[in-house]
């Protein structure tokens, strides 16, 4: 019976440590990092590879984690996140403390190992993401265009370990991420702005779902969807993407803006579902497309 319960006792301490640092969002973050990574690299270093993976996981579990100490109230008020490890009392701040804490050290020890400019920027994302963006979301809309900076730079920050530079490639990139971050998140904060108020966050650039943010969602569409295929002009140094390759990143643009006009005349939570996933099917094979590209084209 002890056997059991400590079994049991062990599978729930894992799952609250994949709750506190949001395991899925930074394996996503990773594969952005490493996409970025396999793009700059002239020559692919396997360690370099490991310790970027580690490092950015490292990164993004610490600012989860420091988010949801510094939110815990608030998040015992919202259904979607009530259950999650602090409020629901499974887990003290303490231990979340050390948890961040920990993988911020780690974090950085492993970007730094990487180059010190690589290291540089996840400590600047850590920071935007808890002392700039955390304690904006519940006074401004703007917290949206804060946090898209912290979450624009994995995808640059793979060019950085790569090159140990930053230029016109790594930009581009940290745009291509920055511009897509707007139609993802004010989709979430749509069809989740019920459960957004009873926690007094301000996700939506009107405030509500209305026609206002729809006409928002449409333009940054738009506008990810066109700073996507810029590398195709030649322009953006060694980040190089066919015509074939540029074909396909519209194609997948036009996938998401079509969903963003069809919030815009509809307006539903289940519209706004459809063009998050479609964000996200696109920022993933927008990236496998980068690599691609560049290996098989």
């Amino acid at each position: 019976m002890s056997s059991a319960k400590s079994s049991v006792s062990t599978v729930s301490a894992f799952t609250d440590f994949k709750e506190i640092t949001k395991m899925g969002l930074s394996v996503s973050v990773v594969f952005s990092s490493l996409a970025g990574y396999l793009l700059g690299a002239d020559i692919i270093n396997g360690l370099t590879l490991l310790l970027l993976a580690v490092g950015g996981y490292f990164m993004v579990g610490a600012s989860n984690a420091y988010n949801q100490i510094i939110e815990r109230d608030l998040d015992a008020l919202m259904d979607r996140t009530k259950d999650r490890p602090i409020p629901a009392g499974r887990m003290s701040v303490n231990t979340a403390f050390v948890i961040a804490t920990s993988f911020t050290i780690l974090g950085l020890i492993s970007l730094y190992i990487i180059n010190p400019k690589t290291a540089m920027w996840g400590a600047i994302s850590i920071f935007l993401y808890t002392c700039v963006y955390t304690p904006l979301k519940t006074k401004t809309p703007l917290a949206v265009f804060v946090g898209a900076f912290p979450g624009a730079i994995p995808f640059m920050l793979g060019w950085v370990a790569a090159r140990n530079a930053f230029g016109i490639e790594p930009g581009t990139l940290f745009a291509i991420q920055f511009f897509w971050q707007f139609p993802h998140f004010w989709a979430i904060g749509w069809f989740l702005h019920e459960d957004y108020k009873k926690g007094g966050f301000l996700m939506l650039p009107t405030g509500k779902p209305d026609k206002g943010t729809a006409v928002q969602i449409i333009l940054y569409s738009i506008w990810t969807t066109l700073v996507s295929i810029i590398p195709v002009f030649g322009y953006t140094g060694d980040l190089k993407l066919s015509i074939v390759g540029a074909i396909l990143v519209f194609a997948l643009g036009l996938i998401m803006v079509g969903y963003a006009f069809r919030l815009f005349k509809e307006r539903t939570n289940k519209v706004a579902k459809q063009l998050m996933l479609s964000s996200v099917f696109y920022i993933t094979m927008l990236q496998m497309i980068y690599v691609a590209d560049k290996f098989l084209i």
